[in-house]
């Protein structure tokens, strides 16, 4: 159960820091660099796509955080 866990928590990691990467590289290297098509790479951008969806969507439209009011400030 705890490698499932460390599994989780490294993918919200990856994705965190590497959808915006993804979304704006993949195109670039397939249009501009000519780099062959790679199915399991078209998915991680649709992914991408929608994680960054999602927080546009939470950010802007909702106007939600992913935190408590308190818990994210750094105002004391």
């Amino acid at each position: 159960m705890q490698i499932l866990k460390e599994i989780y928590g490294v993918g919200i990691l990856f994705f965190y820091y590497m959808k915006y990467i993804i979304i704006i590289g993949w195109p670039l290297l397939l249009y501009g660099l000519d780099y062959k098509p790679n199915i399991i790479m078209d998915l991680l951008w649709v992914y991408c796509l929608a994680l960054m969806t999602k927080d546009i969507i939470y950010k802007f439209v909702l106007k939600k955080s992913y935190c408590d009011k308190g818990s994210c400030s750094s105002k004391k």
